[in-house]
């Protein structure tokens, strides 16, 4: 489950409007695969998105975040289970949905704008040092720096490509990516997605123990 909330939406709601469309469109896009219902949005607020347990959310957040219209936002990645159900993700309902919808009232409170539960208590403690962290980069990106890093993380170009497309020397851009930290942008965000996916590994597999473990009780009263 992937929310997304505008911070600023109620001093610029026609603005939000017009970003979460945009940007609902453009994930509808990159997901065509890897989605489970079209992505929807509230009006000016929020979007949702029901992606495939192996899909990479966080390349969601480095899309939107890079964006040349690009608004601020609260990032919410949540793995569990969801109701049964047609239509946009905005339509349906489940456990990862209420779960959610918790989340992002604590990232409001706690201002930090990306937060991931996998499920397994000793990943997600990591992943709230780590995912706070992420954000905190993107977000301190000048516009030029923002532009040269969608080329290389969202596009993937490389620099001398980035370089050619705007117009500037190969230097110009390799200082850019150093002083916005943009290949670190990228190896931190990697390690978030297989951090992320450890943790679901680990909870599906504790689950998985649960079951077992209440069968071959079940079986052994029974006998």
């Amino acid at each position: 489950m992937l929310f997304g909330d505008v911070a600023d939406s109620r001093v610029e709601a026609a603005r939000a409007t017009a970003w979460l469309r945009m940007l609902s469109r453009d994930l509808d896009r990159h997901y065509a695969s890897d989605r489970l219902a079209p992505f929807g949005f509230t009006q000016g607020d929020e979007i949702q998105g029901l992606l495939k347990v192996t899909a990479d959310a966080t390349a969601a957040i480095l899309r939107a975040a890079l964006h040349p219209h690009a608004m601020r936002m609260h990032w919410i990645i949540v793995a569990g289970r969801v109701e049964p159900g047609r239509g946009p993700a905005t339509q349906r309902t489940g456990r990862a949905f209420l779960d959610a919808r918790q989340l992002v009232g604590e990232a409001r409170k706690r201002r930090q704008d990306l937060l991931l539960r996998s499920g397994d208590a000793a990943t997600d403690e990591l992943l709230d040092d780590v995912a706070p962290a992420l954000a905190a980069l993107l977000d301190g990106l000048t516009g030029r720096q923002r532009t040269i890093a969608q080329l290389i993380l969202v596009d993937g170009l490389r620099q001398s490509d980035a370089a050619q497309l705007l117009g500037v020397s190969r230097p110009t851009v390799s200082v850019a990516v150093e002083r916005a930290r943009i290949r670190e942008i990228g190896g931190l965000a990697g390690a978030i997605r297989r951090l992320f996916a450890a943790g679901v590994g680990a909870a599906a597999g504790a689950t998985a123990a649960r079951s077992v473990a209440a069968t071959n009780g079940s079986a052994a009263k029974t006998a």
